[in-house]
């Protein structure tokens, strides 16, 4: 049984079309052309343990910069171990060697609710906006409640145990050096709101035409990424591709646009994608920190690039503007 998703049978109808083009809310270059490798900022979190109060400062500035300039860095010492993030592995792997109606099925084969298991983009009307890979997307309340496969369940739970707390240290301290209450992310930032996403990208025989993940922003405050040695994951830095350097040791953190907002475009929620391979497969996990659907996402300033807005009005703005156009536009359906 084939563990693959049928992408072959839907690019049958998109290969036919004469032009692929770039669309708006993409960059304006070629999408493909070979892009440099970078190092993301790499921040040490176990300074924010140390008795030194210059040190502490420091490495709180560090993560404020990186928000700022990049919308991208690193930690170390974040608190995963390595045994935790190479069980996620192993038992990811597992699962999506499954065969493709087995993790496909409606009533779901690991317990999850409907809709977990997705391939593809349903809604690309053209190449560039199909994504070759195939993800679990875990509510968190569903990850305790599975029965499907113990194994899975207790390592994505201690993995998601330990990254919902960084997301909440991490949170706090961009909120403390924007002037803001922290604890507006423990009163809104929940278990239940919170997603957590097992990723794979298959080898692709046509990686110059297709993309492990089109480019995107994130919809949410926080994701934090733990990606292989496969590579693929690419962000935009000053109008350029470039390709973030794998780092077996360290955790990624992205700002998603709801942080944008909130900080009155402060923080920088940056657009990136993952490119495909055509020999290897990627795995990735990543951690979403979200806010419940009511959530008012205010800037609190009086000159506010944004309008008020909450976290059910962007999803469903989203939601229209991806049937409509086949991609996200984002927060500057929200500008003031």
């Amino acid at each position: 049984m084939n563990a693959d998703p049928p992408f072959h049978e839907t690019f049958k109808t998109l290969l036919c079309q004469e032009s692929v083009g770039i669309k708006p809310g993409m960059t304006g270059i070629n999408d493909f052309d070979i892009v440099e490798e970078c190092e993301l900022p790499l921040i040490d979190l176990g300074r924010l343990n140390l008795e030194e109060a210059g040190e502490q400062e420091k490495c709180k500035l560090e993560i404020a910069r990186a928000s700022q300039e990049w919308g991208f860095f690193q930690v170390l010492n974040h608190g995963m171990s390595r045994e935790i993030l190479e069980k996620v592995k192993s038992e990811q792997v597992k699962v999506f060697k499954q065969p493709f109606h087995w993790k496909s099925k409606e009533e779901g084969s690991l317990n999850f609710s409907a809709g977990t298991y997705r391939w593809g983009t349903p809604t690309a009307t053209c190449l560039r906006q199909f994504s070759w890979s195939e993800a679990f997307h875990i509510p968190m309340t569903d990850i305790t409640t599975s029965t499907g496969s113990n194994s899975l369940s207790s390592s994505m739970e201690k993995f998601a145990t330990i990254v919902a707390n960084l997301a909440q240290r991490l949170a706090a301290i961009l909120a403390e050096k924007l002037g803001r209450k922290s604890s507006f992310f423990r009163e809104n930032c929940l278990p239940s709101t919170c997603y957590l996403r097992l990723n794979r990208y298959p080898p692709c025989p046509v990686p110059s035409q297709v993309f492990g993940l089109m480019p995107h922003t994130d919809s949410d405050f926080l994701t934090i990424l733990h990606q292989d040695q496969v590579g693929g994951l690419q962000i935009v830095k000053d109008g350029r591709w470039f390709a973030v350097k794998p780092n077996p040791e360290a955790l990624i953190i992205n700002i998603g646009d709801l942080f944008q907002a909130w900080s009155n475009d402060v923080c920088k929620s940056v657009q990136h994608r993952v490119v495909t391979n055509p020999v290897a497969e990627r795995f990735s996990t990543a951690y979403f920190f979200c806010p419940s659907f009511d959530t008012e996402i205010d800037s609190g300033c009086e000159a506010s690039v944004y309008k008020k807005f909450s976290f059910r009005q962007y999803r469903k703005q989203i939601q229209q503007d991806v049937q409509n156009f086949g991609y996200k536009i984002g927060l500057p359906r929200f500008q003031v």
